[in-house]
């Protein structure tokens, strides 16, 4: 018996050198952190005050960090895949081979979806939410740091696939049978299976956490219709989570009985139907897509409002519009395969659903269209994205209008049309939307703004960029070129697909230009300092409190009277100025302790992963056994909460008085 199982040498790519410069590099640079945080002697602030930390506001900072390092890793897949298929046509083959190109598009839809955009938008909840909703944390603290670590395990396990083994060329969907063991007998499919498994399970937790927060931990007086709207994003995003998730997990559960104990859920023998896999994934799939841009929604309604200087234009109707499209969400799945075979009946009616769907998105742009009208638009970074995205946005809503004539989609589906087509909504919606927040948020959480002059040139590379690297795309898609192709024989592609490699390095050169942006932001923080905790001249309740918040977000609860509380509670103070401020007692505050469980928990998921993945059935036993104990002392811990001296809370704000008394 091999107490490895699966796992030898072989298992390396010693045979592949581009796999194995980048896994060098990838150790290289991790090594060199941990080599700097060691002789720093940093790793008792890190463990101290964010490994183990369970204030929503780190955690949200951290979701964010891992965003961001794996949008790099994401984007450096898709220039691989960019001048692959710039460089591959006719006699020249490029230079990566097809096993490879298969493992590169594969990671670079789930690293993009599953690991850059979820936790960027959560991140941005995390940190933004319970500030705006008035309280002090997340209902449940503790489970807001098991969901980020174990969303941060399956990012690992899926880099490690990188240096250890192969990740899956099935694509980021997976489809079965190509994704069954028959035809993809290796371990790139088991990795992408138990990595997000793991990190599906920390996505359910963080859902089921922000609904439980939204619907009963707000602020006195703030009912549902004095929500800031992004708040109101944030809950539909998060039902979603909690309603779809769960098919997704039990998807791929089958998938890997299939996989390990030989059942035939999806196989093409034994009587399987791998058609019910493609239904359960975008039964899973299409809400997982307004899970993401839903928050981004929240986002432009705060910013728009914000830099035009006047209340959000049809507050209802954004909040109906919100709510119409996470019900609409669930019915809209089979669009994603007319070609199945369905029948006309079918195919209409999810054809003419998907048109409904776009009505409420409709809405919410006329509404940001309506505020701006008649306002004083302060040009700012975060504005900028937002206008981008209203321009970017709606071409692609008009060819997803389009992709849902089936007739249409008859022709369309499978081609660059639909690459195109769903990169214009997931950058112009998604990573515009992130951005925005990223710039709008980034004072209230470091306590000074970012430098606004590479803000701008980010913002123009990345918006150039978009449109040279995937309009091409759909004369391509509408030329015939059907996608994941690494060569091809029609050379009259390669003009429009090295002007997509062209956009490619423009949003290389935007991210760069972010890069630059906070390395320079940090370098002049004292000329960029934020000393009243409101640069914005914000509307909502996080710019009442400092830059950045304390530990306890508020000395005392605010009492919300209406809609934009802190707005209206300053232009009151305006047109009273010798009004007296009423003096606050204040009182201890009882906080949640920190607590290693769920970094500890994570470390035991990755072995019982990675155990899994290889066939190390020991291993996995020792890692489940673990985290079962890990759990079991936590459940016995001795102290959960610490309590903070009404002293402390007042010297605190005495420091950094807010501008308006709440």
């Amino acid at each position: 018996m091999n107490l490895l199982g699966n796992l030898s040498w072989n298992a390396i790519p010693f045979d592949q050198p581009i796999a194995m410069f980048a896994s060098a590099l990838m150790i290289l640079v991790i090594l060199s952190i941990l080599v700097w945080i060691t002789v720093s002697g940093h790793w008792p602030y890190l463990w101290r005050e964010w490994i183990t930390s369970v204030d929503h506001k780190r955690i949200g900072v951290m979701y964010i960090v891992l965003a961001l390092v794996m949008l790099l890793r994401g984007f450096t897949d898709a220039i691989m895949m960019r001048s692959q298929q710039a460089i591959a046509a006719g006699g020249a083959q490029g230079y990566l081979p097809p096993e490879h190109f298969d493992q590169v598009f594969s990671a670079h839809g789930t690293i993009m979806i599953f690991f850059m955009a979820m936790p960027f938008v959560i991140g941005l909840m995390n940190f933004v939410v319970p500030l705006q909703l008035g309280v002090r944390d997340m209902a449940f603290p503790t489970l807001n740091s098991v969901a980020l670590w174990l969303t941060a395990s399956g990012i690992l396990l899926t880099n490690v696939s990188l240096v250890v083994g192969e990740f899956a060329k099935t694509g980021w969907v997976a489809y079965p049978p190509l994704s069954e063991l028959q035809f993809s007998p290796g371990v790139g499919v088991d990795y992408y299976l138990w990595a997000l498994q793991i990190s599906g399970i920390g996505t359910l937790l963080t859902g089921i956490n922000f609904v439980t927060t939204i619907l009963k931990t707000r602020a006195p007086g703030m009912g549902y219709m004095r929500m800031p709207v992004f708040c109101w994003t944030a809950l539909a995003s998060n039902l979603l989570m909690v309603a779809a998730f769960p098919v997704l997990t039990a998807t791929f559960a089958m998938l890997l009985l299939d996989r390990y104990l030989g059942f035939h859920f999806f196989s093409v023998n034994g009587q399987g139907n791998p058609m019910m896999y493609v239904n359960l994934f975008w039964v899973w799939g299409h809400p997982e897509v307004y899970i993401l841009i839903l928050p981004a929604f929240g986002v432009f309604s705060e910013v728009i409002a914000t830099f035009s200087g006047k209340p959000l234009f049809g507050y209802r109707s954004m909040v109906a519009a919100t709510m119409v499209i996470c019900v609409l969400s669930f019915i809209v799945w089979l669009h994603h395969f007319f070609t199945m075979g369905a029948s006309a009946d079918v195919n209409g009616f999810f054809g003419v659903m998907t048109m409904v769907i776009a009505v409420p998105t409709g809405v919410k742009i006329f509404n940001w269209l309506f505020t701006m009208y008649g306002g004083r638009v302060r040009f700012s970074v975060p504005v900028l994205w937002s206008i981008g995205f209203m321009v970017t946005f709606v071409i692609g809503g008009m060819t997803g209008v389009l992709m849902a004539v089936p007739p249409a989609d008859f022709q369309l589906h499978n081609s660059l049309f639909l690459i195109a087509h769903f990169h214009n909504v997931i950058i112009g919606g998604v990573v515009f939307g992130v951005m925005a927040g990223f710039n709008y948020w980034f004072p209230k959480a470091f306590g000074f703004t970012l430098d606004e002059r590479w803000g701008r040139s980010a913002f123009w590379c990345w918006l150039v960029g978009f449109y040279l690297a995937f309009m091409p795309l759909y004369i391509l898609g509408l030329m015939g070129m059907t996608r994941r192709m690494q060569h091809y024989d029609n050379v009259s592609w390669q003009p429009w697909l090295v002007a997509a490699a062209v956009g490619a390095v423009v949003i290389m050169a935007g991210i760069a230009c972010q890069i630059i942006q906070l390395v320079v932001s940090i370098r002049d923080r004292a000329r960029h300092r934020d000393l009243t905790g409101d640069p914005w001249n914000g509307r909502t309740l996080e710019w009442s409190t400092a830059s950045p918040p304390p530990a306890w977000n508020f000395a005392v609860l605010p009492h919300v009277a209406g809609a934009d509380t802190y707005w209206n509670a300053k232009r009151r103070r305006q047109a009273n100025p010798n009004e007296p401020v009423q003096a606050r007692e204040y009182e201890a505050i009882e906080m949640p302790n920190n607590s290693p469980i769920g970094f500890i928990n994570a470390f035991f998921a990755v072995v019982t992963g990675f155990a899994l993945i290889w066939h190390i059935w020991w291993m996995a036993g020792l890692g489940v056994f673990g985290a079962f104990a890990a759990f079991l002392l936590f459940a016995f811990r001795a102290e959960d909460e610490i309590e903070i001296p009404a002293e402390r809370i007042a010297q605190f704000e005495q420091v950094h008085r807010a501008e308006v008394a709440l």
